[in-house]
């Protein structure tokens, strides 16, 4: 066995090897107060709407047609399902 652990790092031998945390690294840490977030650290905040992941088959001219619009072609099928939704 090589002594690694499969996640691409080498091993770890010696604590002192560690890099050292600086500044930068806390101010990119998330802050909690128990287990309430008090503060996020890097990245998007989640929405308060968040959207649901589904798998849907369309019609390849549909996806191509929505493709060819260009960036944001997602959220555009998505309006349009949104405009055509039933009740």
């Amino acid at each position: 066995m090589s002594g690694e652990s499969g996640n691409g790092a080498g091993a770890w031998v010696d604590p002192d090897d560690s890099p050292e945390l600086t500044e930068a690294h806390f101010d990119r840490a998330g802050v909690y107060e128990g287990e309430v977030l008090v503060r996020r650290g890097r990245g998007r905040p989640p929405a308060a709407d968040r959207k649901q992941l589904v798998s849907l088959r369309l019609d390849g001219d549909v996806v191509e047609k929505f493709r060819a619009t260009g960036p944001g072609w997602q959220t555009r099928i998505n309006e349009a399902l949104r405009l055509a939704k039933v009740g």
